[in-house]
């Protein structure tokens, strides 16, 4: 044991990663349903370890911050310049209605407890689960005129406060706004939210936009209905009703070659139907038996996801855009999925399109590659990340959050960990527009996010650690509930002005209390209750919007509380 403690201290760097191995160990945890987290679980293993007194470099901190805040602002970047136009303004508003809520409950408790400035940081931090505020405070405590141990005192307190209010911020915010947050709004949730899949069209199968089109098949017919020898396959396409189904490949004379709209059918021609199973099995009533040709219905598929940077898409139905000159280029197109900021939103032909939606399309690979020109970019998976594009957003964003304007001889400034969180909103909406550089594939980004982010924690963990019991035991029970006050009293801030102000649907107001809370368990929670996807049509603008004035708030509130 000697040993291995006097190794730590000789080679800090590997208590590093001894904090990162046991918070993910930890945090995968559950017991009936709760767990820690790993974020919380790699602060207290910090902790643990720190009380050996491992000196780890500063600088290592802020190095893994810079990479975690620039992956939040790219991540989040083409949602949040989205809603600041006037198709999202509503939600944007919202958001900062909310986060502005957070801002100032934290301030108050905080100073009806007379807590100072790195407890109210860490109330912030935790009771509003964005871990960021903790290394943006820590930034702009550190410019405070003060003496070295005061600013020490400062700092140590953040991580006490965190650790004590994280809990109650992840579990009870999914607690609160699944179950206590329809009852605040009076609605029966479930059924909002199927009235609200009933509006938008979901689950109807007449465009081939549902969920059932994944369920597709392929299979030959030979013609034997008299009617339509003579005919082109755009006839024979048009003339099933209610349905979508096409001709991919047809053999005629012994040969095979693919099914273009204007190519005539002759009689004993052989079809490959491609559509929804259901669909395709009541093609055999209109052209003839069906047939096993293998060769026919050897033609290649595909699955790809694109990336919508088309300006004549954005803000047009599903249904619009298949009645569109654009849409029939996608014939023989299925809609899989779409992902609008990383989350699953429901969509059916009243859907409407933004850029930066990410379509999963599905079908024969000629039609799907033709689709994809037409939507914007083939988002093909690739290992290789534009380095040169991250490198210098971080530089240029840093640079910018180091510059400091003095007022009254009080210094403001985002600091440089604001400023990488600005670069990356800047760099991720401008990789959404012009898809041609500054690719980060998402395993990347992940690690940006997961490793940045818990490094970071780790640091502080090993830094407070001498110090963190002692926070603990003087303010603990105090701390606790301090955190179920700024926790709800928001979302009950969020609730009352959605229902009464801005009129949001129940369903997308539970979704976009969750967005501009930044808690993904949360709106899982929410979904479970609704048994339904609509409340993420909330959450992806309110999530961006949060994320980045959350973090702004670790800035703000030090100069509130100073």
């Amino acid at each position: 044991m000697n040993w291995i403690v006097h190794t730590l201290h000789t080679y800090p760097e590997i208590a590093l990663f001894l904090c990162l191995a046991l918070g993910a160990l930890v945090g995968s945890w559950k017991f009936k349903g709760f767990s820690l987290g790993v974020v919380t679980s790699t602060l207290l293993a910090g902790v643990l370890v720190g009380q050996l007194h491992i000196v780890l470099s500063p600088n290592v901190k802020s190095v893994f911050f810079l990479m975690f805040l620039f992956a939040v602002g790219y991540g989040v970047g083409p949602q949040f310049f989205r809603g600041l136009r006037s198709g999202g303004l509503q939600q944007v508003l919202f958001a900062v209605v909310l986060c502005v809520a957070c801002l100032f409950c934290t301030v108050a408790v905080a100073k009806i407890l007379h807590y100072n400035v790195g407890l109210a940081s860490g109330l912030l931090s935790g009771a509003c689960t964005i871990s960021a505020v903790l290394g943006v405070a820590a930034d702009n405590i550190n410019q405070l005129a003060l003496a070295v141990e005061q600013k020490k005192a400062l700092l140590d307190a953040m991580p006490v406060a965190y650790a004590v209010t994280y809990l109650f911020g992840t579990a009870g915010s999914a607690w609160f706004l699944a179950t206590i947050g329809p009852k605040i709004l009076r609605v029966n949730l479930p059924l909002v939210a199927k009235e609200l899949e009933s509006e938008m069209g979901a689950g109807d199968p007449e465009l081939g936009v549902s969920p059932a089109y994944t369920a597709l098949v392929a299979r030959a017919y030979r013609v034997e209905n008299p009617t339509l020898v003579g005919k082109k396959v755009g006839e024979i396409e048009a003339a099933v009703k209610d349905e979508r189904i096409f001709v991919e490949q047809i053999r005629q004379r012994g040969t095979i070659s693919p099914a273009n709209l204007d190519t005539v059918v002759s009689e004993g021609a052989v079809l490959a139907v491609v559509g929804r199973r259901e669909s395709v099995l009541l093609h055999e009533q209109q052209v003839g038996p069906e047939i096993n040709d293998p060769e026919l219905l050897n033609f290649p598929g595909e699955i790809l996801d694109v990336v919508v940077t088309n300006k004549q898409l954005e803000g047009q139905t599903l249904q619009q855009v298949l009645e569109s000159p654009l849409g029939r280029k996608g014939r023989g197109v299925f809609l899989r999925k779409i992902m609008r900021g990383g989350v699953e939103i429901p969509y059916g032909p009243n859907s409407k399109l933004d850029r930066g939606d990410v379509l999963t399309l599905q079908g024969a690979k000629r039609e799907v590659e033709a689709a994809a020109k037409v939507i914007g970019y083939a988002d093909r998976e690739t290992e290789k990340t534009d380095v040169l594009f991250l490198g210098l957003g971080i530089v240029a964003g840093a640079l910018f959050g180091a510059l400091a304007i003095h007022l009254g001889g009080i210094p403001l400034s985002l600091s440089t960990s604001g400023g990488a969180l600005i670069a990356g909103l800047v760099c991720g909406w401008l990789r959404s527009v012009h898809r041609t550089f500054g690719r980060i594939p998402a395993p990347a980004l992940w690690v940006f996010n997961t490793i940045g982010l818990n490094a970071f924690i780790a640091v502080v963990g090993l830094t407070t650690g001498p110090t963190f019991i002692k926070g603990l035991r003087e303010n603990g029970p105090s701390l606790f509930l301090a955190g179920v006050v700024v926790t709800t009293v928001p979302f009950v801030i969020g609730l009352l002005a959605g229902k009464y102000i801005f009129k949001m649907h129940p369903a997308v107001l539970l979704g976009a209390c969750a967005g501009a809370r930044t808690t993904t368990a949360a709106l899982g929670a929410i979904q479970e209750a609704a048994g339904s996807k609509t409340p993420a049509l909330g959450y992806t603008v309110t999530y961006a919007v949060g994320n980045t004035l959350l973090i702004i708030w670790g800035v703000v509130i030090v100069l509130l509380m100073k």
